[in-house]
């Protein structure tokens, strides 16, 4: 979160990803640094014990969701 927060408040556009566990501690954090507006972009948690297939099914729950932040949408 805090390189999201960096980045942002240099004019970039950051996709933080989260997975569903941790997803309130984000929102705290964000919060806790200033940066509101910045929107987490969310996964099903786990991830740390997946194969890689299902790997590939939580980059895809990324897309759609990097996407309207980087475009602002």
């Amino acid at each position: 979160m805090h390189d999201g927060v960096n980045l942002e408040e240099q004019g970039l556009p950051v996709a933080v990803v989260v997975t569903t566990e941790f997803l309130h501690e984000a929102h705290v954090q964000r919060a806790a640094l200033g940066m509101e507006g910045l929107r987490p972009v969310v996964i099903t948690h786990p991830l740390s014990s997946l194969t890689d297939e299902e790997i590939e099914g939580r980059a895809q729950q990324v897309v759609e969701q990097a996407r309207k932040v980087w475009l602002g949408a």
